[in-house]
This record gives C-alpha cells, structure tokens and sequence, in this order.
C-alpha cells in the first residue's frame, strides 16, 4: 500500500493478504475513560478489531468539566487513537459501546501533515482485510 501525493493509500497487497483501499487521511481520536481497566479494554478493542492504529493511554488526567449545571472534577484516562475518517463511524461507535459515561467524549481532530511512513503505516494497519 502506497501513499500518494493526495493523501490517498493506492490498493495493493501485503504479503498474501488483500488489502481493501483506505481513502481517508489520518485522524486522532480523543476519548476519556473512568478508570484505567476501561481504557485498556477500550484500546484493546480498537487495535483487534482494526478500528486503530495505536491508541495511547494518558493515565491519571485531571478533568474539569459543568455536568448538570455544576462544575466537576474527576481523574480519568485519556485515550489518544490513531485511526482514519473512514474507520471513525466504527470507532465511534466504539466508544459509545464501552464507555460508561453517559455522554462520552468523541473528539475527531484531522491530521494535516506528519511522516509519510507513519501515516502509511496507520492507513495499512486499519484498512480491511479480504483473506
């Protein structure tokens, strides 16, 4: 899989597995978690399920946030996700799936530039696979 000057990934092979074109540039997915265990559980399953490239877990992150009209101020886990807008309904869905918040955070922010390697290897790592 190649990444062109458009920033778009051409279809080819990788080893003997197919892969489908991704035509979709990176983005970076924000979410937070309660506790650490949903995080894990939560990055576990976007990285097997092919929804993310990587997601790095930011422990013990202080959030300060109005809920109900009264300002709160609770430790939680952010979650940064590497994925592309093609795989973003999924990863929404995800989210909405395993969080146990009522409103869960789903902030999607463009990638506009960064290594071409990295960016290809993100494009690969969540294209669908066709056996």
């Amino acid at each position: 899989m190649t990444l062109s000057a458009t920033g778009r990934y051409a279809c080819g092979s990788f080893g003997r597995t197919l892969i489908t074109a991704v035509s979709s540039r990176a983005l970076l997915v924000l979410t937070t978690c309660a506790s650490a265990a949903e995080a894990d559980r939560l990055a576990a399953v976007l990285v097997d399920e092919r929804l993310a490239a990587c997601v790095n877990t930011v422990s013990n992150v202080t959030s300060t946030y109005r809920w109900q009209n009264q300002v709160q101020r609770e430790q939680e886990s952010l979650l940064v996700i590497k994925t592309t807008e093609a795989r973003f309904p999924a990863v929404e869905q995800a989210i909405r799936s395993a969080s146990s918040y009522e409103l869960p955070e789903v902030l999607a922010i463009p990638v506009h530039a960064g290594s071409e390697a990295y960016l290809a290897w993100i494009g690969s790592s969540v294209a669908e696979r066709k056996e």
